[in-house]
């Protein structure tokens, strides 16, 4: 299924910015977050194609809902002894964590919303970024819950 939409966001020149695909609570159900810059895609066409995509269950747009948005990255940073009691400060501002500690670098996650992960991306860039890498954004209606039942999708509020 994932081929499948990767294909149809090719083929159609979707202008995606991030995409997340994981483990629902439901076996066998993957959850697939998808950003489109909505000022070069039209949302509403994205919907309509990924419905013609016989796996897919259900599709929603959440532009205007109220959602929980999350990101997760993986900064490799260049790290002297000057510099390491800097940076691990800033680390701890952000609530952020140092996950790995290497003679010359620090690997930091970040999570939070991509403003958060933006903010601190930038303020490691002047310490010199190695490598990193960006999950893309996860998002999660607030107060709903939604149901799969053989083939019949029901919403429950919380």
């Amino acid at each position: 299924m994932f081929n499948r939409v990767l294909s149809l966001f090719r083929c159609r020149g979707f202008a995606v910015e991030s995409l997340a695909i994981g483990h629902t609570e439901i076996p066998n159900i993957m959850r697939l977050t998808i950003v489109v810059d909505g000022s070069k895609t039209a949302v509403e066409q994205v919907v309509k194609q990924l419905y013609k995509i016989i796996e897919v269950r259900k599709v929603s747009d959440v532009t205007e809902d109220e959602t929980v948005r999350r990101e997760l990255a993986l900064i490799k940073v260049a790290s002297k002894p000057s510099t390491r009691s800097e940076i691990i400060q800033l680390v701890d501002i952000y609530r952020a964590r140092i996950v790995d500690v290497a003679t010359n670098s620090l690997i930091v996650e970040v999570t939070g919303t991509p403003d958060k992960v933006d903010s601190m991306i930038n303020v490691l860039r002047g310490f010199g970024i190695k490598e990193m890498v960006r999950t893309g954004v996860v998002a999660m209606v607030r107060g709903q819950q939604v149901a799969y039942e053989g083939d019949k999708v029901r919403e429950l509020s919380a």
